[in-house]
């Protein structure tokens, strides 16, 4: 059986009193429901600080996190807790596993299952970056940054990041300004280049030929530089209308 195993994520568990309602007005998506989902922790002004999926586990929540991310993102939390009976720690007795067969991931049914259990052997890491970014999906700490992009710039609206009915979060007022407007000018976007980018890309991944970069939408509908080096964008099927209406 191939390894499933993702190394590189990391689960914190928060347990308590009414943990579900104290990420409810923290985080940019519904927990209040079906789980699991994926949500951000934003600044003030919408950009994305952390993203996560978010688990249950009977009264307790599970964040999954990238794991160089996930002290941060605890820490994070703690400011937040302020004098509520909360307990915010990494949980190492489960892990995050993939597999690119099935329907799970709550953000698009491509990217295949995902679940919680005990840590494996081997790893799975490399072969999931690499199904995520052929689908044209990005995450993390690397290719979101940390306060460069705004939320919806990260296509979390397609990718069911983002309630808008849900009220008040960190960064809400932002959010779904832009939303009302329609209007969101640059785009997360995976590309194939034939070299380093440099400073062009926010991520380049030699092994793969990809390059991940921000990038204003109707640069799109011309052909694509990152630098000096042409540049073929990953439109997917999920986020062209976003594109064309925009």
């Amino acid at each position: 059986m191939n390894p499933t195993h993702l190394a590189d994520r990391a689960l914190i568990r928060l347990s308590g009193e009414d943990v579900r309602g104290f990420l409810q007005g923290l985080v940019t998506n519904d927990v209040t429901g079906a789980l699991p989902v994926w949500a951000g922790l934003l600044t003030a002004q919408g950009k994305a600080l952390f993203d996560f999926l978010v688990w249950a586990d009977g009264d307790d929540v599970l964040i999954d996190c990238e794991a160089a991310q996930a002290d941060a993102l605890a820490r994070r939390l703690t400011l937040y807790r302020l004098r509520r009976a909360i307990t915010i720690a990494r949980d190492d007795l489960f892990a995050v596993h993939w597999s690119p067969e099935g329907i799970g991931d709550p953000r698009l049914p491509g990217l295949g299952r995902r679940w919680l259990g005990a840590p494996g052997s081997g790893g799975a890491s490399a072969a999931w970056r690499a199904h995520r970014l052929a689908l044209g999906v990005t995450e993390g700490l690397v290719e979101l940054g940390s306060d460069k992009t705004l939320w919806l710039e990260a296509n979390a609206a397609e990718l069911e990041g983002v309630s808008f009915t849900k009220g008040c979060y960190v960064g809400q007022e932002n959010t779904a300004r832009m939303n009302w407007r329609q209007k969101v000018n640059r785009r997360l976007v995976v590309a194939r280049v034939d070299g380093d980018p440099g400073e062009a890309a926010r991520a380049w991944y030699p092994a793969l030929g990809l390059a991940v970069a921000l990038v204003r939408v109707e640069a799109l509908a011309a052909p694509l530089k990152l630098g000096s080096l042409a540049a073929e964008p990953i439109i997917p099927a999920w986020l062209a209308p976003a594109l064309v209406a925009a």
